[in-house]
């Protein structure tokens, strides 16, 4: 199998946004001191989500336990579990008027519960503040604790997201700590458990084939996920995982057809599409 390593194409190329909207987003993680996800994984649509005032928060510290080759965000030794995070999100939402929040994480296999209880913890403490706002919830895997799952569930997100990834066969490479049917089965569960909606992401370009990517299709419509984000994976760095191929565009919107054809009710797919991008609108 070739790797491509030629330019990013013409349509990856992203135009740089620098509003006061931009400005004011920036300033206000730095002066609430928290982490956001487009800035720890170098999101391409930062500029963009941050110019329309979203951003979606990453808690549980910067350092994540795992190294998956595909992720930018450092791994290492994790941070202490900072108990006045989950209020300083709530007030930044509140100061943002978020009418949505997207929440996620690092990996936090150090911690008994996963992190499962900060998450929690961040949800009652924005819906203090803002009642009516929407939530979701984008998460590890918790080592699959039953004790954690249940405590995401209990604390009722309107949205719960846990990305796939990637095809089964590449699992090794892309997410060689995860467990591909584990992930299916934690998407299940919350379903089957609960009135939560729930939602996956995977990235292209890893060296899936087309059958491959129907068959997780239609395992994500059989294990209930109602919503699924496809995006085309780009190489944060030399030392990360390799892309392989770049789809077209036209090529995304034949995998938003297989997705819908397998049974997924909403489906959005694209070159620069990511699990959290413009969340508030799907």
């Amino acid at each position: 199998m070739d790797i491509n390593r030629e330019r990013k194409p013409v349509w990856l190329k992203i135009k740089a946004v620098g509003g006061e909207k931009f400005k004011e987003v920036n300033q206000l993680i730095k002066e609430y001191g928290l982490q956001t996800v487009c800035h720890a994984a170098n999101c391409p649509n930062r500029s963009e989500c941050f110019d329309r005032g979203t951003a979606t928060f990453l808690i549980l510290g910067s350092k994540c336990t795992r190294n998956c080759s595909f992720c930018d965000i450092e791994a290492g030794r994790p941070h202490m579990v900072d108990s006045t995070e989950p209020r300083r999100v709530a007030e930044m939402s509140a100061k943002l008027k978020l009418k949505y929040v997207v929440i996620t994480s690092v990996t936090r296999d150090d911690l008994t519960d996963g992190g499962a209880i900060q998450f929690s913890k961040t949800v009652k403490e924005i819906r203090k503040i803002l009642p009516n706002i929407l939530i979701e919830l984008l998460t590890p895997d918790f080592l699959h604790a039953p004790d954690a799952i249940k405590t995401i569930i209990d604390c009722t997100p309107d949205v719960f997201n846990h990305n796939l990834e990637t095809v089964k066969s590449r699992y090794s490479v892309v997410r060689p700590q995860a467990d591909y049917k584990s992930s299916l089965n934690l998407l299940k569960y919350v379903s089957e458990n609960s009135e939560i909606k729930t939602k996956s992401g995977i990235m292209v370009g890893v060296g899936e084939t087309i059958d491959e990517l129907k068959i997780l299709f239609d395992d994500l419509h059989h294990h209930n996920v109602s919503v699924l984000t496809i995006g085309q994976y780009l190489a944060p760095s030399k030392q990360h995982l390799p892309v392989i191929k770049y789809y077209h565009p036209d090529e995304f919107v034949k995998l938003k057809q297989f997705a819908e054809e397998s049974g997924i009710k909403k489906v959005v797919s694209g070159p620069l599409v990511r699990s959290s991008y413009r969340a508030d609108q799907i």
